[in-house]
């Protein structure tokens, strides 16, 4: 683990934070490379990102808290030291996405265009984001399993694959259901391997219940489209 990557004078450049910049920095340039072919202002992937980044990154940590608060509420300072790592996915996409959608329906754009051409760049983020987690040492799964790189790779094909039905004729939101669909296949299985999760019902963590509807009402929509399109 390296979760201190220098120290400048009173600065101090955390590998958890430097991974969240870079995913960051590299998801929103590619997207708004992006957003030019799909007739998007570019300004505006560059204020949703934003707005969904900031939510996204409270919302992550605030699920992450409530998940473990039998641990935050002994150590509350603790709930703020996100150099320490500990965010949520779940809860990033959730606050995320309500604040992206807020923008942009005030904006009244096409809420699927602009997710279409975001998701994948999203997968991609996640996947540094992922090497961040290693270099942290959170996210860690049981004995010397190095379950950061294989959820950090399995980001990376969902982002090869994204791209794929991206730059293929697709109905509007087919790019958006199918990172949710693949998104959440994923973690489910990525969790048998870890170990910083509780098992709360059926031997599955909360994460795992949360992936099974998500993964249902996204298998739907897409089955619901090609039927349609058929």
């Amino acid at each position: 683990m390296h979760p201190i990557i220098c120290t400048i004078g009173p600065f101090t450049i955390f590998s958890y934070g430097l991974a969240l910049a870079m995913a960051f920095i590299v998801s929103v340039l590619l997207a708004s490379a992006r957003a030019k072919k799909d007739n998007i202002d570019p300004g505006v992937v560059y204020n949703v990102t934003f707005i969904g980044f900031v939510s996204g990154i409270i919302g992550a940590r605030a699920f992450y808290v409530l998940s473990n608060i039998s641990y935050y509420s002994k150590n509350i300072p603790e709930i703020f030291l996100l150099q320490n790592g500990g965010l949520s996915v779940f809860g990033g996409l959730i606050l995320g996405t309500i604040a992206a959608l807020a923008y942009i329906k005030v904006k009244r754009l096409s809420v699927y265009l602009i997710f279409d051409t975001l998701m994948p760049f999203l997968a991609l983020g996640q996947a540094i984001g992922r090497i961040g987690c290693l270099l942290n040492g959170c996210c860690f799964g049981s004995t010397v399993i190095p379950v950061q790189i294989y959820a950090s790779l399995s980001l990376l094909v969902i982002f090869i694959l994204l791209r794929l039905i991206q730059d293929r004729p697709h109905a509007l939101g087919a790019v958006f259901y199918s990172y949710l669909l693949l998104y959440s296949f994923k973690r489910f299985f990525i969790e048998f391997l870890r170990a910083d999760s509780p098992r709360i019902s059926f031997g599955l963590t909360l994460f795992q219940l949360l992936c099974i509807p998500v993964f249902i009402v996204s298998l739907a929509w897409l089955f619901a489209r090609f039927n349609k399109k058929t």
